[in-house]
């Protein structure tokens, strides 16, 4: 037998949460392991960023060339995928923590909104911004994602919401991306809502978003992907269909914030058009979850905004879940609704206010938010051939990442072999490093925000 040969091998593993497919167990619904791949005692060998073995630590040997090998001895605590965060709105400027206080004392949106709070205050701020600026934002939040395992996150424009400030947004997600570890995919959400400007003319922005904001996202290939609000106060299932429908024409992959406020048709349409996601769904019927299901749409669960806004009609996860959705669970992250980085307490309300088993949340974070992102194929399982994005817990059983909420609870991040994240500070950390060196470019007046 020819063995593979390591660069990297972690070994002591407690718990390995493969997320195999093979693994799934659709005779039996309920089965607690059902999907997760649950291998005991286990090790993973790492070449050039990928994996080239996992599997029982006592069959290493026979498969495995250590020689030369780095070793991290994961001390019998569970390691699973690099978590996926597929829905968030991480590049912004400015704060609206006087607006919590605001609604806490009885203020309603709409007199916040009409105060020049709201949506519209992210977006003075955020055009006010540089580029740099908004990129540096962007990193010191990547830090507190990558701290809670997550090693990918979707990020949207949107509060541009004209074609330069759009642009600028989407090339510090460029910028971003380039000097931090964890992978970002950006998509342009230049129909988030109507900008102050252009009320009372609502066709001609629509215009803009269709003729301007998207050729040029396009022309420069700043985004993946091209969503739209589709609810109520913001655009309609026909508006996001236009909009939806030149995105595919310049090679966009398409996705829905839908039914979060209302039944509106935005899942139906989802499905329809075969997007990659389609996101909230706290108002979604049965009949509509049905068609997410035919269509493979993911249907991605946002607790943290129902649970951040009072609200209690959170997204119905065990109907979706039961209807044969793929369901996956992100932060959505952003400064009105969730201003949170918190994936593992996502994860908990997922189970506790929107009814997933905690297997079905953990993929949830993994394998389906991947799809959601269409990176299904190198993303959040582990498995020879698939790109090395690990997880090590600073816990002995992976459920406490549910369980034990609020608190930190991982130990190291693996990024395409890379060790990028560590609880304790270490030299050959690479986000150790980087943050070493922000600190002195911050210090010399390289940026300040």
């Amino acid at each position: 037998m020819v063995k593979e040969k390591a660069q990297l091998v972690i070994t002591g593993i407690g718990q390995l949460l493969t997320m195999d497919p093979a693994s799934d167990n659709p005779s039996d619904r309920r089965d607690p392991v059902a999907g997760l791949g649950l291998v005991i005692k286990a090790a993973v060998a790492i070449r050039d960023g990928s994996i080239v073995w996992c599997g029982r630590q006592a069959e290493l040997d026979s498969n495995v060339d250590m020689e030369g090998a780095e070793t991290i001895d994961a001390a019998g605590c569970a390691v699973l995928p690099g978590l996926i965060d597929c829905h968030t709105h991480l590049v912004f400027a400015g704060s609206r923590a006087h607006e919590f206080a605001r609604r806490l004392a009885g203020d309603s949106y709409e007199q916040i909104l009409a105060a020049g709070g709201g949506i519209h205050s992210t977006v003075e701020a955020t055009r006010r911004a540089s580029e740099e600026t908004l990129a540096a934002l962007a990193q010191e939040r990547l830090d507190r994602f990558l701290a809670q395992g997550v090693t990918t996150v979707e990020v949207k424009s949107g509060y541009g919401l004209d074609l330069e400030s759009e642009l600028k947004i989407l090339r510090a997600v460029r910028s971003a991306s380039a000097q931090h570890p964890i992978e970002l995919v950006p998509t342009f959400l230049g129909a988030h809502v109507v900008p102050v400007e252009m009320r009372g003319k609502r066709e001609r922005y629509l215009e803009a978003v269709i003729k301007e904001m998207l050729p040029a996202v396009a022309e420069e290939h700043l985004a993946e992907f091209c969503d739209v609000f589709c609810d109520e106060g913001a655009f309609s299932v026909d508006e996001a269909r236009r909009i939806l429908e030149a995105a595919r024409q310049l090679g966009l992959g398409l996705k829905l914030h839908g039914e979060q406020l209302g039944r509106t048709g935005a899942a139906r349409l989802a499905a329809e058009l075969g997007a990659a996601s389609v996101d909230h769904l706290e108002k979604i019927a049965p009949e509509d979850a049905a068609r997410l299901a035919r269509s493979g749409t993911v249907a991605v669960l946002l607790s943290g905004a129902t649970y951040f806004l009072g609200r209690r009609d959170y997204a119905p996860g065990r109907m979706l879940a039961d209807a044969g959705c793929r369901v996956a669970v992100s932060t959505d992250f952003n400064p009105g609704s969730c201003m949170s980085e918190n994936l593992s307490l996502m994860l908990n309300m997922a189970c506790l206010c929107c009814g997933l088993f905690p297997r079905e949340a953990m993929l949830g974070a993994t394998r389906q938010a991947a799809a959601a992102l269409g990176r299904e194929n190198r993303l959040g399982v582990i498995a020879p051939g698939r790109q090395a994005d690990l997880v090590i817990l600073d816990s002995a059983d992976y459920r406490n990442l549910l369980y034990h909420f609020g608190v930190e609870q991982v130990k190291l991040v693996i990024k395409k072999g890379r060790l990028v994240y560590s609880q304790q500070p270490r030299s050959d950390c690479l986000l150790y490093r980087q943050r070493r060196r922000r600190f002195d470019r911050s210090a010399a007046g390289g940026y300040t925000h």
